[in-house]
């Protein structure tokens, strides 16, 4: 993000602590650094200069007079999310730090601050973060020009994709139905969060009532979701209530039905051609209005060939059908995904959000992911688990993908231009570090941060050297 460097007295920056002489020295130091500096002497006063001056960032201790940090964090955040907020404090590190990440606080300090510096570091990767934050909302209201009738039925489906968008509108116009659903993909792509959001839509009295149908033989299954009468096998000393009565005006969701056996097959059948069942032990059937969504990783029309999978309730589970594409197919959404990844699993490990290195999910968009989704997810939380303060390091994840044999893009793989071995004359030095300069920005789609790390060299070092060269308007 080059626009966070550009204009420092654009950004405001609220400082708030009792101590004068600590608040002075943050205030002078970002004064002199180009920023507009509030003070204030507690929260109260701080939560006051916050709301009336609206600055981008704030620093606050959390041990002060009329109003402490964490009163200020609770209510600040509730008026303005969006704001990072950085705890300066050197009082109960350890349980203050988990408690102000938890009412959401960006980062967390301790004093005394030794490096100064360390704050610019701060501020300018707080801005970027924000900064990110509002390009993805922008990009997403520009991408979603067809607007849902229900966009909050879909809230826990993370996607910009064109074919997803399409399927939350074929949910829209199906779910009022009282039809089976059927949604098939291959493992970890979200189909139980498909199956939520349908049942959200139908606008159903009832629960959403999950059984997994993998696995399991024809008695347990049965069990599990049609009950049994006292007596009806060995062990069964009480009557018991299937799951399908849980589901009553709900939705029941039968993941894997691609595993059911014949047995269960049959009174699959039974329960959505005549909407009706018998618990063990019964022989009296029991009606049933809930609506049923299924899912599966399998190819069922292949098992209906194969006669593994009968073709008649094929047909009636796919009165509605969805496919979700794999993640693979969808790489455009790596980027979103790890964003709310790397933001779930610092919240639920109780730590800041680190910011993640732009050239991270370029990296994850080599590998095929057949783990999908869950995958990501799980990926993710390895690294931020494993992750200190900071910038997320991406070498769990490149070690992750060299053991699955992917190789990262390599920044300089390829000729450059002006260094191609069929020239007669070979290029100065002067041409060559032009040349290499020009194709690192353009692999980094003009972002100098990237293009230096491409290059290995720091990112001031690459500017000096574009302002020395007066390269930096050709090489855009």
């Amino acid at each position: 993000m080059e626009s966070v460097d550009t204009n420092t007295a654009t950004v405001k920056i609220l400082v708030i602590d009792d101590e004068r002489a600590i608040r002075k020295s943050l205030a002078f130091y970002f004064e002199d650094q180009g920023y507009q500096v509030l003070e204030a002497g507690d929260g109260k006063a701080g939560l006051e200069l916050f709301a009336s001056a609206e600055p981008q960032i704030v620093f606050t201790d959390l041990r002060m007079p009329f109003m402490d940090g964490f009163e200020f964090l609770r209510q600040a955040h509730q008026m303005r999310p969006e704001v990072p907020i950085v705890v300066v404090s050197g009082t109960g590190v350890v349980n203050d730090a988990v408690q102000a990440v938890k009412l959401g606080a960006w980062d967390y300090i301790t004093k005394p601050v030794m490096d100064l510096a360390e704050l610019d570091v701060v501020v300018r990767r707080a801005l970027e973060t924000v900064e990110l934050r509002q390009e993805v909302s922008a990009l997403r209201a520009c991408m979603l020009d067809t607007a849902l009738e229900n966009e909050s039925a879909f809230s826990a489906i993370i996607t910009l994709d064109g074919r997803m968008r399409r399927i939350f509108h074929y949910l829209e116009a199906v779910a009022p139905s009282t039809q089976p659903v059927l949604v098939t993909g291959e493992t970890g792509t979200g189909k139980e969060l498909i199956a939520r959001a349908v049942h959200v839509l139908s606008r159903r009295k009832g629960r959403f009532v999950a059984v997994n149908a993998g696995g399991v033989d024809d008695t347990v299954f049965s069990d599990t979701l049609f009950g049994h009468l006292r007596g009806a096998f060995t062990g069964a000393e009480r009557y018991r209530e299937g799951m399908i009565v849980q589901a009553e005006q709900g939705t029941l969701f039968l993941d894997e039905i691609g595993d059911l056996s014949s047995a269960s097959q049959t009174k699959l059948l039974r329960l959505i051609q005549e909407r009706e069942y018998f618990p063990l032990g019964s022989d009296m059937a029991q009606n049933t209005n809930c609506r049923i969504v299924a899912a599966t990783n399998r190819d069922l029309p292949a098992m209906v060939a194969a006669g593994s999978f009968r073709q008649d309730i094929y047909y009636r589970l796919c009165a509605h059908h969805v496919h979700i594409p794999p993640l693979r197919e969808r790489s455009g959404d790596i980027g979103l995904l790890l964003e709310s990844f790397v933001s779930e699993a610092a919240r639920e490990l109780g730590r800041p959000v680190p910011s993640v290195p732009v050239e991270l999910a370029r990296y994850l968009e080599t590998y095929p992911f057949p783990g999908n989704i869950r995958e990501l997810k799980s990926m993710v939380f390895d690294a931020v688990a494993q992750n200190g303060r900071g910038m997320l390091s991406k070498e769990t994840f490149l070690a992750k993908l060299g053991k699955a044999g992917i190789c990262p893009p390599q920044p300089s793989a390829g000729p450059a231009p002006g260094l191609d071995d069929g020239e007669e004359r070979l290029p100065t030095l002067k041409e060559a570090e032009q040349a290499l300069i020009k194709k690192a920005l353009e692999r980094a789609g003009g972002n100098q941060g990237v293009a230096a790390r491409y290059l290995g060299i720091t990112r001031q070092g690459l500017n000096k050297i574009l302002h020395r060269e007066k390269i930096f308007q050709d090489a855009k």
